[in-house]
């Protein structure tokens, strides 16, 4: 249960952290791109205005002396509609900065003068900012301005002055406050709903967990009558199928291990107390000297038996270890090596691979299981090309030796780490942990090879160069009386 609660909990706090994170950075990216778009709808409707103000105005004011701009009830009357339609405050200055002209008759901006900075820039063809005009309007404001322009006397541009147009900035913060406010409560919905959702899901996900902790610690108490339901197709599904083929063949095994105790130990139980019997009443004197031999005899075919089925019960041990019975004869150790080479012809061309050692060989005849040998040259080969590099080489070798035929096989390539080649002979261990090389292996082939070859009476070794090479050697004895010798010492 502790296991179960603990990963129900990581779980559930990690997917409600993405999901938090997650809002903050919508709400955060929402509340900035509004707020932009709010800003550039808002000067782009001011700058529309102004610059019809300001086109307006063109025909419409008389330069008196030059020095400024002539205030006309037709103009201020437009100036007033539009101020009204986008609701915002227009007026228009003069060349000196002076303002001459409001909208509203609004005598605190009719004494006010325009920044220096801000009318250059209008004269020079438009201002566009945030400003509070120098205190004119006590806070900040969106503000456009486009020059009035118009023909001097001679027929020359001439700047007759500005129309601004000021809205208050401080509509924006409002925007933002109501947009935030609207996020968080439509937030704080979403995250309850995902919550329950996140919850459900995770304690669905955890629970067939939770079942197979409960049946492993059945299986460790001996009950292997536990199952887990089957409830979905996905990953957790397949583990609670394997799991329960697991359970299913632990109950198999478990149940033939009790019928084979149960069975060996009535088969020990009868000779073994005729024996104990028999030889009780030869030393206490109940069986009569004229009939010892008699029972002697008995006691003798039942070792006998006893013998017999020692000898079953090992018999059996080797099948279930699946130990090798060989089928020896004479062979050609290096046609055995060519013939195996030659079925990986077509791998050996598709990857450019460069085949050396092989050019003067010559027949070598040794004592053994052809068919075992071959494979064992075969799975040595198999991982030499599945890891040789492309365009790289693979050098064989086959050495008549003393009492003993060599067989060597090198490869191009990565190699093998110094730290995993006292594993490599080992049951399911892999190299190639990322299986990017080697798809379909199980980690069996050099177990089965070293085995193979430690039966034959011989041994094999590697060695091998991270980055240049790897070379497995395996050597094996020649005559059959070397194989007899070791097959008994082993």
């Amino acid at each position: 249960m502790a296991m179960q609660k603990t990963l129900f909990k990581k779980y559930l706090r990690v997917s409600l952290a993405i999901i938090l994170v997650s809002f903050l950075l919508l709400g955060v990216m929402l509340i900035v791109f509004m707020s932009r778009y709010w800003q550039d709808e808002k000067r782009d409707l001011l700058n529309t205005n102004v610059e019809s103000i300001a086109e307006f105005a063109s025909k419409k004011i008389l330069i008196g002396d030059g020095s400024g701009v002539l205030q006309t009830s037709e103009l201020q009357g437009v100036m007033q509609m539009f101020s009204a339609n986008i609701s915002a405050t227009i007026f228009i200055a003069d060349v000196r900065g002076d303002v001459k002209l409001t909208a509203e008759n609004d005598l605190s901006i009719q004494s006010a003068t325009v920044p220096e900075n801000v009318m250059q820039s209008a004269m020079n063809g438009s201002y566009a900012g945030t400003t509070s005009l120098n205190g004119l309007f006590g806070y900040n404001c969106y503000v456009v301005g486009r020059p009035i322009l118009t023909s001097s006397q001679d027929g020359s541009p001439l700047v007759a002055g500005v129309v601004f147009a000021a809205s208050d900035a401080r509509y924006l913060s409002t925007f933002r406050t109501d947009m935030l406010r609207m996020f968080i409560f439509a937030s704080i919905g979403a995250f309850a709903v995902s919550f329950c959702v996140v919850g459900l899901f995770s304690y669905g996900m955890v629970r067939p967990l939770r079942e197979m902790a409960i049946a492993a610690r059945c299986f460790g108490q001996g009950d292997f009558s536990r199952r887990v339901p089957v409830t979905s197709q996905d990953e957790v599904g397949q583990l609670a199928l394997a799991f329960n083929n697991m359970a299913a063949s632990l109950a198999s095994s478990e149940s033939a291990r009790r019928s084979f105790i149960a069975n060996v130990s009535h088969e020990l139980k009868t000779p073994m107390t005729t024996i104990a019997g028999f030889i009780d009443g030869i030393l206490d004197g109940t069986i009569p000297p004229e009939k010892q031999g008699h029972y002697l005899k008995i006691v003798s075919d039942e070792v006998k038996r006893l013998s017999r089925l020692v000898k079953t019960m090992l018999d059996l041990s080797r099948i279930d270890n699946g130990e090798l019975h060989m089928n020896k004869q004479r062979f050609d150790l290096t046609s055995t090596v060519l013939t195996a080479l030659l079925t990986f012809e077509d791998s050996i061309d598709k990857k450019d691979i460069e085949v050396r050692g092989l050019e003067d060989a010559q027949s070598l005849f040794i004592d053994g299981d052809p068919d075992m040998i071959h494979q064992v040259v075969y799975n040595l080969i198999e991982n030499a090309v599945k890891f040789v590099n492309n365009s790289g080489y693979i050098e064989l070798h086959v050495t008549d030796a003393t009492n003993r035929a060599v067989v060597s096989i090198r490869n191009s390539g990565q190699g093998i780490p110094a730290d995993e080649i006292g594993m490599i002979f080992d049951k399911f261990y892999k190299t190639d942990k990322s299986r990017s090389q080697d798809k379909n292996g199980m980690g069996l082939g050099l177990y089965i090879v070293r085995t193979i070859v430690q039966q034959h009476g011989g041994d094999i070794s590697v060695s091998s160069a991270v980055g240049e090479y790897c070379e497995f050697t395996f050597w094996l004895p020649k005559n059959a009386e070397g194989l007899a010798v070791r097959n008994t010492k082993s």
